[in-house]
């Protein structure tokens, strides 16, 4: 068995059940590897459909459908199906992380398999996204950093020509070649850098988490790469349920941000990159009614960036004062 595929469904039954239509369609997993589908504690009848799905379509000798206890976050819905993966008769040489929003393109599983094996040197590698108009997502990022916050605040073209080395997320290439992190909602990773580099973290429950691995996996000395002959169509933000217009994200997206720049470079970086984003979106601010600029942030973003990290810090400082370990 060449490859396994971890799907985690929560309250998304009918995507996932078109998605595992599309694997079915592409016709080349199939006899070659499984799928294990992770329902992380929906709490609805998304058990009973994706069960009766795989029933009904005969897919039952290459789909498993494992119930989660809990909801504990993407990383652990991802890390239970890995386990899965890795402790079979025979484990997969590569398992590849598939949301359920998406669906995949002919051939893009075999593309990314036997670029991992024509390349041993890279642990990790993603494809394309297309959005559901068929325009073409970049999925082949650069690490975040203080000074990508800053881009990112001011969205301003001389600005980002002048930090173009810290801009998260610039055009996406048309080649295979090196990136810092792929896009989580398709990422083959080899099943060697799993056994030593470990699994996702589970402290981030939602988003970033693709991010941390990256990073980790680079430390280790794999390289990450980006195929985009390889394509899914991913129909962004319907397995999470975001909404660009809300006027609030989920407490959890400013959890795993903070998470993952002060693992990267520590609280004084947090504190760096608030500063940053904060000067930034200030320039954004004096340009906007000139330009007649959109802001598609939350309308309460840079509050909620500001306060949850200062109330993380506090807590930090008080958890010292008492004696406690920080957590």
């Amino acid at each position: 068995m060449s490859v396994a595929v971890v799907i985690v469904n929560y309250r998304t039954a009918a995507l996932t059940v078109n998605c595992l239509a599309s694997i079915a369609a592409d016709g080349w997993l199939p006899g070659r590897g499984r799928v294990i589908v992770v329902d992380n504690a929906s709490g609805d009848d998304s058990v009973a459909v994706i069960g009766q799905a795989i029933a009904a379509n005969g897919w039952s000798q290459w789909v498993e459908l494992i119930p989660a206890e809990r909801n504990g976050g993407f990383a652990y819905g991802n890390n239970l199906g890995i386990q899965v993966c890795l402790q079979a008769e025979e484990p997969p040489g590569h398992i590849l992380l598939l949301n359920p929003d998406t669906v995949v393109c002919k051939g893009a599983l075999h593309e990314l398999v036997s670029f991992l094996e024509t390349n041993p040197q890279v642990g990790v590698a993603g494809g394309s996204t297309l959005d559901a108009a068929g325009v073409v997502q970049c999925s082949a990022h650069r690490f975040h950093s203080p000074l990508s916050e800053l881009d990112r605040g001011a969205r301003f073209g001389i600005l980002a020509k002048l930090l173009s080395r810290y801009v998260v997320s610039p055009p996406q290439p048309t080649t295979p070649g090196p990136c810092d992190w792929v896009s989580g909602a398709f990422i083959m990773i080899r099943r060697e850098v799993l056994e030593t580099v470990g699994l996702l973290d589970e402290g981030y429950f939602l988003y970033f988490e693709e991010v941390d691995y990256c990073w980790r996996v680079k430390k280790a000395g794999w390289q990450v790469w980006s195929v985009p002959t390889a394509a899914v169509t991913h129909l962004e933000g319907q397995s999470t349920g975001a909404n660009r217009r809300a006027t609030r994200r989920a407490g959890y997206w400013y959890a795993s941000r903070r998470r993952c720049l002060c693992g990267a470079y520590g609280w004084v970086g947090l504190a760096a990159a608030d500063l940053l984003w904060c000067v930034g979106k200030a320039m954004f601010a004096l340009r906007r009614p000139i330009q007649r600029k959109v802001d598609e942030d939350p309308a309460w973003h840079t509050w909620d960036i500001l306060s949850s990290d200062c109330i993380a810090v506090l807590g930090r400082v008080w958890s010292r004062v008492c004696g406690r370990e920080p957590a």
